[in-house]
């Protein structure tokens, strides 16, 4: 396993022998062998641990074991405590993605604060197998089919080369002490679905089905690499850098079949959806001047070329006004009429329905509110949602033009977004039969 495991990390390419890499070791059964590979290759390290507080004193156990086994074999160890339940429920996320993103965002910190190279956890082949499957459950395109990879920017995967079996044998040969999560067990989760009840009932199918996966998955990898490179062939025979400005020929876009998925993959990066695709083709036929908007960029169709600009959000950022609880009028930089009210039973329902006026909850704001534009990954809880939604997909939904989306203004108590003003007010605020008092904005 040891020489599997130095040959897999030379054979990708993974890192270099001088590359300081931190470790996430959550103190189960393959971290504590990843570590374990580590440490007898004495190569440059340190671990970092998550406590995400979800299995009450298990989860401290966790925590004091991979401590101990830092201590013992004199390694640096970071470690950290989330509040994953709370953060779950503010964002109206599963627990698994919660942990997820608090556990990188935070293991990036780390890498850059203490200097680390890159960021190994310990997948493997079973982990890649769940992952195929969970991504065809979702729907997905080659990419998703391709599973987990080696190498993604400053993530690695050192132990991908092995079965969770190859695992198992190692730990036990090694007699290595490690930590049982009894979450592995519950049906709760989406992969010990699979895990548990899917891959069984596949095996009775054939009985070589991990190997048969893992075989489909790299041919996988390579038809995806022969698809990138036709897309980047395509790109750099129509897209022209003219100034600020990229030019995609008309012309020879016709050419390309099929036309709707070279054009996406042409344009997803500069966050243009799906459902974009079909219009911009629809229009190529058309007279110049439609454009098409993402969060980010706009595309202008001339007559010849389409032409795409980044959109300059760098004045809007500027902007910012602030509501004080005293204030009962704004006139700049757009029109409002404020007042307080302890009548909790509303009788006018024409304004309660009607999207320029906002009542919210007044217990729940915190003053100054302030009134300023959308950025990139503005977020919000739009009134009959429970699960948060971008503000550029919110104009995307709601066909914003690009003007409609210069114009627009957001009402925000400290980092919340309780209003996109003259739209839709943030589920989070409004009145409910335990509302005190009401603060009522009209848009004049």
């Amino acid at each position: 396993m040891l020489n599997k495991f130095t040959e897999y990390i030379k054979n990708k390419k993974l890192f270099n022998k001088n590359d300081k890499i931190l470790l996430t070791v959550s103190g189960g059964i393959d971290s504590i062998v990843m570590l374990d590979l580590f440490i007898k290759s004495r190569l440059s390290f340190g671990i970092a641990h998550c406590n995400f507080n979800l299995r009450g004193n298990e989860s401290n156990l966790d925590e004091k074991l991979v401590k101990q086994i830092a201590k013992e074999n004199n390694i640096e160890i970071h470690t950290v405590s989330f509040k994953t339940e709370e953060y779950s429920k503010n964002n109206g996320i599963s627990i698994e993605m919660a942990a997820r993103d608090l556990r990188y965002e935070w293991f990036e910190k780390i890498r850059q604060k203490f200097g680390y190279s890159y960021v190994a956890t310990a997948h493997h082949k079973n982990d890649v197998i769940e992952t195929f499957i969970l991504n065809i459950s979702r729907g997905t395109g080659i990419k998703g089919l391709c599973s987990i990879q080696p190498k993604v920017n400053k993530i690695i995967r050192p132990v991908l080369f092995a079965f969770r079996k190859e695992i198992e044998e190692y730990c036990n040969t090694n007699n290595l002490q490690y930590r049982e999560d009894a979450s592995n067990a519950t049906l709760k989760y989406k992969r010990n679905i699979i895990r548990h009840k899917i891959l069984p009932e596949l095996k009775n199918l054939n009985p070589n089905i991990n190997n048969t996966i893992i075989e489909d998955i790299e041919i996988f990898n390579d038809v995806e690499n022969i698809y990138r490179s036709s897309v980047e062939e395509k790109r750099n025979k129509i897209f022209t850098k003219e100034d600020d400005k990229i030019l995609i020929s008309i012309n020879e876009l016709k050419k390309l079949n099929p036309l709707k998925t070279y054009l996406f993959e042409f344009l997803k990066s500069y966050n243009f959806q799906r459902q974009n695709i079909t219009d911009i083709i629809k229009s190529l036929d058309n007279i110049s001047g439609k454009q098409f908007y993402s969060s980010s960029h706009y595309l202008v169709k001339d007559r010849d070329f389409l032409i795409l600009s980044e959109i300059d959000f760098s004045n809007n950022d500027k902007q910012v006004f602030t509501i004080n609880k005293e204030t009962t009028n704004v006139i700049s930089p757009i029109s409002l009429k404020i007042k307080i009210t302890d009548n909790v039973v509303y009788t006018d329902l024409s304004e309660l329905k009607n999207e320029k006026f906002a009542f919210l909850d007044y217990d729940l704001l915190t003053f100054p509110l302030i009134i300023r534009k959308w950025g990139n990954g503005d977020y919000f809880y739009p009134i009959g949602m429970k699960k948060r939604k971008k503000i550029s997909d919110f104009f995307i939904d709601n066909k914003f033009s690009i003007i409609d989306k210069n114009n627009a203004w957001l009402l925000c108590s400290g980092d919340n977004i309780v209003w996109v003003i003259g739209k839709r007010i943030n589920e989070r605020f409004k009145i409910t039969n335990k509302t005190k008092k009401i603060f009522v904005i009209e848009m004049k």
